[in-house]
């Protein structure tokens, strides 16, 4: 299963397996155009993997641009108040979690559906932190846990009840705000510069998330545990500058000397450009590129997930249906043409279907001080 430079670490496949840099050397073709239209690669990578007719792909995009700049807006005005946001199935309505009553028309007047919630998202978050740093053992007992906006609570899985039921427990939280269950997941690192060109650490292999510049210095983000190889890369030649793993999974690699493209390798010698890192709603649709299967696609099913890998636990990740194979770490993930983060690690595999996680692209750009390209 896993590529003789990859390794599946107590069943983790590190992400850094994943990636697909854009790198200069290989001189990508500019894109053509600055039209917004999405590339044919990326339609037809949705069509197929959410079973939507081209149409469709077309109407849910345009619902999730909209909702990904309402939800923005309400997350100011509703201040403490504000429980998260989330797409219905189809993409067709944005629904607003609040903690007061009285905000309900201010969430009506934007266009969203109001939901009225116990606990607000700082709430949840809040109580993420406190599983956060539980005791080890509990922690490395349960597979995930996460901040689920819809049930307006944190969901704790484990592949037990009982392993599920001790992380509670032992972090000490509100029972009342968290749902324990038992799970099939076994989530695990995917090792392997544009958006999902693979790179090489030695003799490893990883994928490009996005391009960046720090004041002169180009560069890309990847995931952290690819450092774990070496501190230097080639094809592009770079130096890792920093990276975090396990805790956090992401990493950034200055190399100078090449030139950094705003945007995302497709397939069939595709590109997507890359304008903004708008973080994109639950539900919605989002596309990864990595340097082994490619195109993949899924939507986004939780935001703040915290998962156990057998290194340590990594915080604050997004759990997506998307899948994604050893080789594909570190590389893009994208909804529409926002830049969303790096492949971290996952479950299952692009045969038989699998989920991925990634490290948002915006803390790894304000933890290091970087500027994402964009075109």
């Amino acid at each position: 299963m896993l590529s003789k430079r990859c390794a599946l670490v107590g069943g983790v496949i590190l992400a850094a397996c994943l990636a697909t840099p854009i790198s200069p050397a290989a001189a990508e073709p500019a894109p053509q155009s600055a039209s917004p239209t999405p590339p044919p690669a990326v339609v037809d990578a949705l069509e197929r993997d959410l079973g939507l007719s081209e149409q469709q792909v077309l109407a849910r995009l345009a619902n999730e641009e909209r909702a990904a700049a309402t939800e923005a807006t309400l997350t100011s005005q509703l201040g403490a108040s504000y429980g998260g946001a989330w797409l219905n199935d189809d993409a067709s309505k944005l629904l607003v979690a609040t903690t007061d009553p009285n905000t309900t028309a201010t969430i009506e007047s934007q266009g969203a559906q109001p939901v009225v919630v116990t606990r607000s998202l700082a709430q949840l978050d809040a109580i993420m932190r406190q599983i956060d740093q539980a005791p080890r053992r509990a922690r490395a007992a349960a597979a995930l846990w996460y901040v689920d906006v819809k049930s307006n609570s944190v969901a704790v899985q484990a592949p037990t009840v009982e392993a599920a039921e001790a992380l509670a427990t032992a972090a000490r939280v509100d029972r009342n705000a968290v749902s324990v269950s038992a799970t099939a997941e076994r989530p695990t690192p995917f090792i392997n510069i544009v958006g999902g060109a693979p790179y090489y650490i030695g003799s490893s292999r990883c994928s490009v998330g996005f391009s960046v510049t720090k004041g002169s210095t180009p560069g890309f983000v990847t995931a952290g545990h690819c450092r774990l190889a070496g501190s230097r890369t080639t094809n592009p030649t770079g130096t890792f500058q920093g990276a975090s793993f396990p805790g956090n999974d992401y990493a950034w690699v200055a190399a100078p000397g090449n030139t950094p493209q705003p945007w995302v390798r497709g397939s069939g010698g595709s590109t997507v450009i890359v304008r903004g890192s708008t973080q994109a709603a639950v539900g919605s649709s989002i596309c990864r590129s990595g340097s082994t299967t490619g195109w993949r696609c899924g939507t986004i099913q939780q935001h703040n997930a915290t998962v156990t890998y057998s290194q340590g636990t990594v915080t604050g990740l997004t759990r997506t249906s998307a899948c994604a194979e050893p080789g594909d770490s570190g590389g893009s993930f994208i909804s529409g043409n926002q830049a969303q983060g790096v492949t971290s690690g996952g479950s299952g595999n692009c045969t038989s279907g699998g989920t991925t996680y990634h490290q948002p692209v915006n803390e790894i750009l304000s933890v290091y001080g970087l500027t994402l390209t964009t075109g």
